[in-house]
């Protein structure tokens, strides 16, 4: 972070400097932490779209030019090069590991996938037909139960450890989250096999049957946890930071960050975007809804983003992952997945959206190919979440680690009733 010339702020009789930083990319910010102090003024940013809440190295998003870099890196070459657990590890360290370095990561990370056994009676206290995520929630903050020597913030060991745990252990939750919905018997990891393998085993493996492993499908699976495994300061990235800036344990911060996700807003819009799909039907009827966009009749889904105003980098990855899923399952006209490329055809071509910049999102696709791995469509934000808990980790860890952070505190712009005086019941007319 560097200094640029400085901006000047005028507020009734007051006139104050305020410091301008530039980052290595990305616009400058005003240093406004001083205003309160010198103009006794807030400033008022609902959803703090315009606000920097914390200086960070992980993640650069350039939305307008379609960008989004983690360390340095272009997600397409990631995704396309990469393994989901190297990325981890770039994630948590700042550099790609060296061969020697990658060997023990994932020995650490492949030893640390059990359970402790009486963690699985935890799961029993549940519904049968609650929804995983709200299993996922509860079970995440219960580490905190289970693994007391991990929980001191300060010590740098216990952090690394903590970190280790969660990343290991989110599939082992996630695939148990399922199999308790579906009335199936829980599967341990087996550590033979890579960390999306283990996955993908540990949910659709049963003891009656042999169970290997579709290498397309756990290829596509290790795309999709790469292309979610940070994005920046988002909602749930924020929480966890927000959660953890007052002293709480990791366990606790990542399963405030599951909450947060479980919105419909957030993590949930792949699952909307696969019912607009089966709500179309048919190629056929693409015009039509398209018409219904228009005319505000319909809601478009997968489309358009927070921050992309350009065509989402990991759209294109996912697109790809669909075809080779689609037809590594013997499902490759699959008639959502040809409604979804025809609708596609058409956004890109129509100006209602060019000039709206509603392009595809992550989501537009990655609920297709979930669906043709087959998980049911409850699953699609567990599946998100375990991606995203190495960027939650890697951001909080940044976090404790900043000397400048502070337990936060946002400011409100107050519009209630001003002081007044109490009236006792029988006085009030």
């Amino acid at each position: 972070m560097t200094q640029t010339s400085p901006a000047q702020l005028t507020l009734g009789d007051k006139t104050i400097t305020l410091p301008v930083s530039k980052g290595t990319l990305g616009p400058d910010v005003l240093d406004i932490r001083k205003l309160y102090a010198e103009t006794d003024a807030f400033t008022y940013d609902p959803g703090f779209t315009s606000t920097a809440s914390c200086e960070s190295k992980i993640t650069f998003i350039d939305g307008d030019a379609g960008v989004l870099l983690h360390r340095g890196y272009p997600i397409g070459q990631l995704a396309e090069k990469s393994s989901f657990l190297e990325v981890c590890y770039l994630l948590l360290h700042g550099e790609l590991p060296q061969a020697a370095e990658y060997e023990k990561f994932e020995t650490t990370i492949t030893r640390h996938t059990m359970l402790h056994e009486q963690f699985d009676r935890f799961f029993s206290g549940f519904r049968r037909d609650a929804h995983p995520m709200a299993v996922m929630t509860g079970a995440v903050g219960a580490l905190s139960a289970f693994y007391h020597d991990s929980l001191d913030i300060h010590d740098l060991r216990q952090r690394e450890i903590s970190a280790h745990r969660l990343i290991a252990k989110m599939p082992t939750i996630a695939a148990r989250a399922f199999k308790y919905s579906v009335g199936q018997p829980f599967v341990h990891p087996l550590n033979k096999l890579s960390y999306t393998e283990n996955f993908l085993r540990m949910c659709f493996a049963v003891p009656a049957e042999e169970y290997v492993v579709n290498p397309v499908v756990a290829k596509a699976m290790d795309r999709i946890f790469i292309l979610h495994a940070d994005h920046e300061q988002n909602a749930s990235t924020s929480t966890v930071r927000l959660a953890g800036s007052s002293g709480a344990n990791p366990f606790a911060c990542i399963a405030a960050g599951i909450a947060c996700l479980w919105g419909p807003s957030h993590g949930g819009a792949n699952e909307e975007a696969l019912n607009m799909l089966k709500e179309i039907g048919t190629p056929e009827r693409v015009k039509e809804f398209v018409a219904g966009v228009k005319d505000r009749k319909y809601r478009l889904m997968g489309f358009g983003h927070r921050v992309y105003k350009n065509y989402d980098p990991r759209a294109t990855v996912m697109k790809q992952s669909a075809d080779e899923v689609l037809a590594a399952v013997g499902d490759s006209n699959d008639p959502l997945f040809q409604v979804a490329k025809e609708l596609e055809q058409v956004a890109l071509n129509d100006d209602f959206f060019i000039s709206r910049k509603l392009y595809p999102n992550v989501d537009f696709y990655s609920g297709i190919t979930l669906s043709a791995m087959g998980f049911p469509t409850t699953m699609f934000t567990v599946l998100f979440a375990l991606a995203r808990t190495v960027g939650w980790i890697a951001q909080w860890k940044e976090m404790i680690e900043d000397p400048s952070q502070k337990i936060g505190r946002p400011r409100q712009l107050y519009t209630g009733a001003t002081q007044r005086d109490y009236v006792p019941i029988s006085s009030r007319g």
